[in-house]
């Protein structure tokens, strides 16, 4: 039983088989923090390991405790006022001004399973085997109001599911200005803190440092989860290593404005926080009410950062994303973006098309400029079909695309609208705007208001009816700009700091109208790339376009990033032309394929301009994907040589039962005799012997101790003539080479 409740301690203790996590009722009712970390054995009290010693100048709540003050009391859910001065979980405003609170234990349930919500994604469970959920119910007597705390403790992931629901039942009105989804408090600072940084084209860069004294934080603001913080973050100490040492991972399940910080106090006692971002944040919660906070998914590892991150791969890919292209290859897909913009007819479409169906490529995906009156600055908002360039309709280029052997996808951008278009003339009153103040535009766009259910319904009503009769396979739902101005003119004065939660939830409403009507979709989301690149939207899309940036070099540094918080069959990573769109970077073909061979696969780019040379490599590289991609996007991933520190970098993906694995080494910038170059394995069987691409023959164990031991071939112009066991040759800038390893004996 994954959790179990001590009557005589009051201590609820969460477990599995990797971690534990221990609370207990304090003496004042509310709740207190023992212990998270790697599972310990049960026993009937961890009262040890409460402090109460008394300290200097400190308050205390209770007169009869005079060593009792929250100030210096690890807590569950924390409240600010009552002699604790941290940074609070939550803040009730209430009728007459005040801002204190005294929530107290009321009682508990311990249920098989998980509840499922209707509103918000979530993690699930498939049996009620797989987890146990505890709900912890306390209330404030003076409000009325009911906080439910949830835990669900998964069985075989090490992750426990954590949100907050309050239901005012009292008979006021009241405002809930901070909802955060989770607290822990630990009882020590000597962690570094792992954020995932960057902006459009350089997004989910990993940045590290030592946790001190005061406030570290990352948040958004922008109306989405943002290219600029990614909302996880990883706690690690300073002894970490990708194989080693104790990390513990946050991943909020959502899409729109969050915050995520650690506060460390004078007693080095560090309390971490995430959920919605509290500014701009009211929600007036009437008698009757509740407010779920969004969950967030705690996780954590003994084994270093590739074991967490193998853990959270496994998580969201399997108990956060869902439906039908959950557990299956995706389709090596090419889309028309990169060759023609909104520059083009049918039978150009066609064209690119064909060229797909004659190499192989299994979906064609139709991007922007299909619909409306379509330029960079009109159209938007108008959702039906173009006839002077689709003179069929999306039905008759998506039967000609399935009669040339292919699946057809599309593109939309459903949240926004240009000034210049059919829908903003007809219904101004549908954007976000600041009454008597102006707007302004992003890409000459304007963001649709989502937080009215009737600009939802309208947006579904004209997809559907473009889409009618044809045979869509893909979306790929794009969002190109943040939030400003955020007034809804559908809501109140009162309600106005609820639309930023409120428009995220329209978005997610969207997505679920779209799945029922059409459930065999597969869903990727793009937001500029990887603008909104998040747990929350793969519970609706199972792949995100990880970036707009489809150099390899920039990929190769976004994938390895993305790769820390995120499983490797959801994000989107093409081969693109040459020079590279974003940056001008030529790279060869098979080095733009060799890292977007770990990913979800495809091609960005006119086929028809290539060589019959570089054809004949297309071909080999959507064949290798076909007979690959099960092992690469489902495969246990452990990432070897980081690109950011040095000239190289390496990962590779390990079969389940490690019978077969590929690594991937790439060379950013070539340096003249080098010292010998070791490229240490990981998850290979040590007791068996494997060959290397059909020619060399290496132990486990040595892969793993000794590691790949190429001699680095820009030691000597002439070293690929001296390459007796399968050295590494990467000669030169933007080099590549992938190892492909099959156990071939299972030594004793």
């Amino acid at each position: 039983m994954p959790v179990i409740f001590h009557e005589g301690a009051k201590e609820f203790h969460l477990f599995n088989q990797t971690l534990s996590y221990v609370l207990n009722v304090l003496p004042n009712g509310q709740l207190g923090q023992l212990y998270y970390g790697k599972r310990i054995r049960d026993r009937a009290s961890f009262s040890y390991l409460m402090e109460t010693s008394c300290r200097p100048i400190s308050s205390w709540p209770m007169k009869e405790l005079p060593n009792f003050s929250l100030e210096f009391t690890r807590q569950e859910y924390p409240s600010f006022g009552t002699t604790d001065f941290r940074q609070p979980a939550f803040e009730i405003n209430q009728p007459n001004g005040s801002h204190i609170s005294n929530f107290v234990y009321l009682s508990h349930s311990i249920t098989a399973g998980k509840p499922d919500w209707a509103h918000m994604p979530h993690s699930y469970v498939e049996s009620p085997e797989e987890a146990q959920t505890l709900e912890i119910v306390l209330a404030d007597a003076v409000t009325g109001v009911e906080l439910t705390l949830s835990y669900t403790v998964f069985e075989q992931i090490s992750a426990i599911a954590r949100s907050a629901k309050f239901t005012n039942k009292g008979t006021d009105p009241l405002r809930l200005e901070r909802a955060m989804s989770l607290c822990v408090d630990f009882p020590d600072d000597d962690f570094e803190w792992m954020q995932f940084s960057g902006a459009w084209a350089r997004e989910r860069a990993p940045k590290v440092r030592k946790l001190e004294m005061g406030v570290t934080a990352i948040e958004s603001m922008r109306g989405h989860s943002s290219s600029h913080e990614n909302p996880f973050v990883i706690l690690k100490r300073p002894n970490t290593t990708e194989a080693s040492g104790d990390a513990y991972g946050f991943h909020f399940v959502y899409s729109g404005n969050f915050l995520a910080q650690a506060e460390v106090d004078t007693f080095n006692v560090t309390r971490f926080t995430m959920g919605i971002n509290p500014r701009q944040f009211s929600w007036k919660l009437t008698p009757g009410e509740s407010f779920q906070t969004p969950e967030v998914l705690m996780t954590f590892s003994p084994d270093g950062l590739n074991g967490l991150s193998q853990n959270i791969h496994t998580l969201l890919r399997t108990r956060v994303a869902r439906g039908p292209w959950r557990d299956q290859p995706r389709p090596v897909l090419l889309n028309n973006w990169e060759a023609t913009g909104m520059e083009f007819t049918e039978e150009s479409i066609l064209n690119i098309a064909r060229k797909g169906a004659e190499v192989g490529v299994e979906l064609f995906v139709l991007d922007d400029g299909w619909f409306g009156h379509r330029t960079e600055f009109s159209g938007l908002g108008d959702w039906y079909v173009d006839k002077s360039k689709l003179p069929n309709g999306v039905k008759g280029l998506a039967d000609k695309v399935n009669a040339l052997g292919l699946k057809f996808g599309i593109w939309i951008e459903p949240e926004m609208v240009n000034e210049d278009s059919d829908l903003y003339r007809a219904h101004p009153e549908y954007v976000l705007a600041t009454p008597q103040r102006s707007m302004s535009l992003g890409r000459s766009q304007l963001v649709l208001d989502f937080s009215n259910p009737e600009v939802v319904d309208c947006i579904y009503h004209q997809l559907v009816e473009s889409f009618e009769g044809a045979n869509i396979s893909y979306i790929k739902w794009d969002m190109n700009r943040s939030i400003t101005e955020c007034y809804s003119r559908h809501w109140p004065a009162d309600q106005q700091g609820e639309v930023y939660h409120r428009y995220i939830l329209g978005v997610y409403s969207l997505y679920e109208k779209l799945l029922a009507k059409y459930p065999h979709l597969l869903f990727e989301s793009c937001s500029s790339g990887g603008c909104r690149f998040d747990a929350g939207m793969l519970y609706y899309a199972p792949q995100a376009w990880c970036s707009d940036d489809t150099d390899a070099m920039q990929r190769l540094r976004i994938q390895y990033g993305s790769s820390y918080g995120y499983p490797i069959s959801s994000w989107g990573a093409h081969v693109s032309e040459c020079p590279n769109q974003q940056v001008g970077r030529s790279t060869p073909i098979e080095t733009r394929a060799n890292v977007a061979f770990f990913g979800a696969f495809g091609y960005e780019m006119d086929l028809n301009e290539l060589t019959d040379e570089e054809i004949e490599v297309v071909k080999r590289q959507v064949q290798f994907m076909k007979e690959h991609r099960q092992l690469i996007q489902f495969g246990t991933f452990y990432r070897l040589m980081n690109p950011y520190t040095n000239d190289k970098g390496a990962w590779m993906v390990v079969a389940p039962d490690q019978s077969e694995a590929i690594v991937g080494l790439y060379q950013q910038m070539n340096q003249v005799n080098t010292g010998f170059l070791q490229v240490h394995l990981q998850g290979l069987n040590p007791d068996w012997d494997y060959e290397i691409d059909g020619k060399l023959v290496r132990g486990g164990d040595e892969l793993m101790s000794f590691g790949l031991m190429p001699q680095d071939a820009s030691a000597h112009p002439l070293a690929m003539l001296f390459d007796p066991d399968g050295s590494i040759d990467l000669m030169g800038d933007y080099d590549s080479k992938l190892y492909h390893l099959k156990a071939i004996h299972h030594g004793s």
